[in-house]
């Protein structure tokens, strides 16, 4: 079944640099778009970035592009998230999602399946 495990999460302070991986099976990894997506306490899930098939393309929500980037591994079954000048209002879960419809979407409910999760917080 398909699977997806998200690493890499930790406690870092503002203006540092963290690399989240996501660790894909059960699926042909590299015919899937996939995405990130992070959720902060008492907010919803929201959009931070997502990749095509090949990795050619990517894309961004507004609050990250230009500190984070996306990318993946279609050899190691395995998508990143780099993530540098980090701000304390980024600290939320990262998800990791798979979209495995083809949909081409930003939008959380369009993806089938998810990681557990991992935590990243941003000190002051």
């Amino acid at each position: 079944q398909v699977q997806l495990v998200e690493s890499g999460g930790g406690l870092v302070q503002a203006g540092g640099s963290l690399r989240l991986s996501c660790a894909a099976s059960g699926f042909t990894f590299s015919k899937i778009a996939m995405g990130w997506f992070r959720q902060a306490p008492g907010k919803e899930r929201e959009f931070v970035a997502r990749i095509t098939r090949s990795g050619r393309n990517t894309y961004y929500a507004d609050s990250i592009k230009g500190r984070f980037t996306i990318s993946r591994d279609n050899a190691k079954n395995t998508m990143y998230l780099q993530m540098n000048s980090l701000k304390p209002e980024d600290t939320a879960v990262y998800y990791c999602a798979a979209d495995l419809y083809d949909l081409g979407s930003s939008r959380s409910s369009d993806y089938a399946s998810w990681g557990q999760g991992t935590q990243v917080t941003i000190s002051s």
